[in-house]
């Protein structure tokens, strides 16, 4: 039962103990690699945890330093580094001892490795060309500084390098709107009615007036039955008159 107690004890206080250092290593904030600002990712180094002489350190002391470096991992996503360490927290402590001794430092300089390589997906081409460096130089020292430091410094670089979007949207939107209203709107509705259709479709009414010959033959028909009309009305007089003589 106190065994069970003094381990969950050391858990605790490796999850609490690395708490105040990270909060002390917070930085300003930098870009991501769509260059939206963001919190930087802080890498600690857990060189710095092992403050214990790892011949000589009881076996809770070498527990209490595996767990801190557990919990430091976790907080930093290192796969590897976290895999490697739990493994041996469920070994024994022989196990444990000699992983730190000998191990530690290949297991988180692989985490660290990865954790460079991952900054290349969308990477512009300061980023990849510090990358490179580093991955190429290959020590501890230097990929912390390039993943705390030098990624953030080279992702800035080519942000700024990259055209701003705002020159496209400008010259698209004005010349399509002002000629199509001008070819559609004037040949419409006068010349529908031919000048000689003699009617309506439903032939009642409203026909076009007569002219041209057609009127001056009626006109004179009339102008010939008035004189007709004219002459017998005198002649019947002149015969009335007569006769009552």
């Amino acid at each position: 039962m106190r065994s069970k107690l003094a381990a969950g004890v050391l858990v605790a206080l490796a999850f609490l103990i690395p708490a105040a250092p990270a909060a002390a290593q917070a930085q300003a904030p930098g870009l991501d690699p769509a260059c939206q600002t963001v919190e930087r990712k802080v890498y600690k180094d857990i060189r710095e945890l092992v403050t214990i002489d790892l011949d000589t350190a009881t076996t809770t002391q070498v527990r209490l330093l595996a767990n801190q470096i557990l919990a430091e991992a976790n907080r930093e996503q290192l796969p590897v580094l976290s895999e490697a360490i739990q493994k041996r927290l469920d070994g024994t402590a022989d196990d444990l001892r000699a992983f730190l001794k000998a191990d530690l430092s290949g297991a988180w300089l692989a985490a660290l490795r990865v954790e460079a390589y991952r900054t290349l997906t969308n990477a512009g081409p300061n980023v990849q060309d510090a990358a490179k460096k580093a991955l190429d130089d290959g020590s501890i020292d230097v990929l912390l500084a390039y993943l705390n430091t030098g990624v953030y410094e080279a992702r800035e670089l080519d942000c700024k390098s990259q055209p701003t979007a705002t020159p496209t949207s400008q010259p698209t939107a004005t010349p399509s709107a002002t000629p199509s209203a001008t070819t559609t709107a004037a040949p419409t509705g006068a010349p529908s009615v031919s000048p000689g259709a003699p009617g309506g479709e439903g032939g009642e009414g409203g026909g076009l007036p007569v002219t041209g010959s057609d009127t001056a033959t009626v006109a004179g028909i009339g102008g010939a039955l008035l004189l007709l009309g004219g002459v017998g009305f005198v002649i019947g007089r002149r015969r009335r008159a007569r006769f009552v003589a």
